[in-house]
């Protein structure tokens, strides 16, 4: 699997990952293709896995004083 390659990793689906951000799936997958926001994900094959420590830099980088 790959959270053996990536060490104490929890990763989630692009749906999981939606949910925890407040955000729809297809605000992600738009967000991917169109480079608008610097979220990294993990493909395997068709599979898209998003790394929950990277959702939890991008909200605290999102925040605005």
């Amino acid at each position: 699997m790959l959270s053996n390659i990536i060490p104490n990793a929890t990763l989630l689906t692009r749906k999981e990952a939606a949910q925890y951000l407040g955000v729809s799936a297809s605000t992600l997958a738009n967000w991917a293709s169109t480079k608008t926001f610097v979220l990294p994900y993990f493909r395997v094959g068709k599979a898209v896995r998003y790394r929950k420590s990277d959702l939890d830099e991008f909200i605290q980088n999102s925040k605005v004083t």
